[in-house]
């Protein structure tokens, strides 16, 4: 067989596949572990279309309410029209099969199946470090994001955060002023952005820099979605960052998933009397590294 007849079967498969493994995707239904379940058995996908309906269930694990509603979302959707939709927006798709997607995620507990990108996928490749903290961060954040960005930045590194209001914005605006990269995972689809003080924001970052979630775009975020996107933000990154976080907070939901994963975790430290420095404070008493300057990480990481 013709090299370039093999390269066009080759990109045939997995374009069915990857056509296949959207169409689950997109059945809220199905969370990852059922997709996973149904690719032990069916790793090409092959037989999605064919299976008796009584055994596709029991490889879904779906009680027959949740088959009901399975099957009617699955037989209305129309991916290749989705697709063609996002691409027309601008969206890329990187499933875990593929090469562009990021190595460092591939390591975690439940990588996503697939990611849906706006802007320079390449920044996926990069080095990077997560910066992450409270939403009513004031100008204490300001300043310690200040002190860690300009180091990491001439190290190379991108920075990664959630694109929520206080220390993600500070984080993803600090660094597009100093002339850095960074990269933004939403805890929903791009058609619905939270939060929409940061849309601007979002659409400074489409151009030269990175959107990502593992979400569908025309899905809206759910409560549920913010802390699962976490081990995105820590998945990407060599280090996690806690800049400013109660003692009950999103950010160390993100650095718990950075030490299940085995990453780094750093703590700015705050005063001894106010609330937001409760959980940043109390990881540094856990044994996160504290820190007061970008150089501190990067002495860590044995960079410099």
């Amino acid at each position: 067989m013709k090299e370039a007849s093999l390269s066009k079967i080759i990109k045939e498969v997995i374009r069915i596949f990857n056509e296949r493994l959207l169409h689950l995707i997109h059945c809220p239904q199905l969370g990852s572990a059922a997709i996973r379940n149904l690719l032990k058995y069916d790793p090409s996908l092959s037989n999605l279309y064919s299976f008796p309906s009584s055994e596709l269930q029991q490889l879904l694990k779906l009680n027959n309410s949740c088959m009901r509603k399975f099957y009617h979302d699955f037989q209305r959707i129309d991916i290749n029209k989705m697709v063609e939709k996002y691409h027309d927006c601008g969206i890329s798709i990187i499933t875990f099969r593929d090469q562009e997607y990021p190595e460092m995620l591939k390591e975690i507990y439940d990588p996503p199946l697939a990611l849906f990108t706006i802007g320079d996928h390449l920044l996926l490749k990069k080095q990077s470090i997560a910066v992450v903290g409270a939403r009513k961060a004031g100008t204490y954040a300001k300043k310690a994001i200040d002190l860690l960005l300009e180091p990491l930045l001439e190290s190379g590194f991108a920075i990664v955060s959630g694109l929520a209001k206080g220390t993600d914005a500070f984080a993803h605006e600090q660094t597009i002023r100093l002339g850095g990269k960074t990269i933004g995972v939403l805890g929903g689809g791009f058609f619905h952005l939270y939060p929409q003080e940061n849309k601007g924001l979002a659409e400074k970052m489409k151009k030269d820099h990175l959107i990502v979630s593992e979400y569908p775009p025309i899905w809206r975020p759910q409560k549920w979605h913010f802390p699962q996107r976490n081990r995105i933000i820590s998945g990407l990154a060599k280090g996690t960052v806690i800049v400013q976080a109660k003692s009950r907070s999103g950010s160390l939901i993100t650095a718990d998933f950075a030490l299940e994963e085995g990453r780094e975790v750093f703590a700015v430290p705050g005063p001894i009397d106010a609330p937001l420095s409760e959980g940043a404070n109390r990881l540094i008493q856990q044994g996160a590294k504290l820190v007061t300057s970008g150089h501190d990480i990067l002495e860590e990481l044995y960079v410099e």
